[in-house]
């Protein structure tokens, strides 16, 4: 037996027209981390994300870690597949869809980073669009959900663009003694703003059953 019929969501890949998108094998990992120390956002102190992980001392052995405890979530309740994103050969972020209760609830949530230097290009849309008309059309999810702080104008640029809405904010202390605003946001599959261009997927049959959803 090969790994991908072993772990069938190893064999899935989502393309557009410019990126290619597939989860993350052991053979990425050094990618994944020469794109995060590349560089990710201009913010600092500030961070956009939940904890500030692409500033840890420990950036290898910690994406390493956190990449595998990903991948051990894929039951049918709770599930997190974290995609690496790709043009022209290279490693330039990564989009994550993750959801908990799926086949009750039909709802994913979504997370993704960029590289310093492939940010301003439009890839952050399609990349997001890649994991939402997966999910919407494949997965047969309902509702999309993510988050972004309110000055992270980029995300929430990506967001409105696709069709979200607002869903209520939160408060989030990424790091001690900050505070941000965290805004929440919502996306019905029949409010989706689609592309003009039509997403390729390979392997989706196969990690779908592996997910438990068919």
């Amino acid at each position: 037996m090969t790994l991908d019929e072993i772990w069938p969501l190893l064999g899935l890949r989502l393309t557009t027209p410019r990126l290619e998108l597939r989860p993350l094998a052991d053979d990425d990992i050094p990618h994944y981390v020469a794109a995060a120390a590349a560089g990710i956002h201009d913010h600092a102190p500030r961070t956009p994300f939940g904890r500030p992980w692409d500033e840890s001392p420990d950036l290898a052995a910690s994406s390493a870690r956190w990449i595998w405890q990903a991948r051990v979530r894929a039951e049918r309740d709770d599930w997190a597949v974290m995609l690496g994103v790709w043009a022209d050969g290279a490693l330039i972020g990564a989009q994550d869809v993750v959801a908990r209760r799926f086949p009750a609830e039909r709802t994913i949530e979504t997370g993704s980073w960029l590289r310093r230097d492939a940010q301003g290009r439009g890839f952050g849309t399609e990349m997001r669009l890649a994991a939402l008309l997966w999910a919407f059309d494949s997965l047969g999810a309902e509702v999309a959900e993510t988050t972004a702080y309110d000055w992270n104008a980029a995300s929430l640029g990506v967001s409105r663009a696709l069709g979200y809405q607002p869903n209520g904010e939160s408060r989030h202390s990424p790091r001690e003694g900050v505070v941000e605003r965290e805004l929440d946001l919502r996306l019905t599959a029949d409010a989706l703003r689609r592309p003009t261009w039509t997403l390729g997927i390979e392997g989706g049959e196969a990690a779908a059953r592996f997910l438990g959803l068919r």
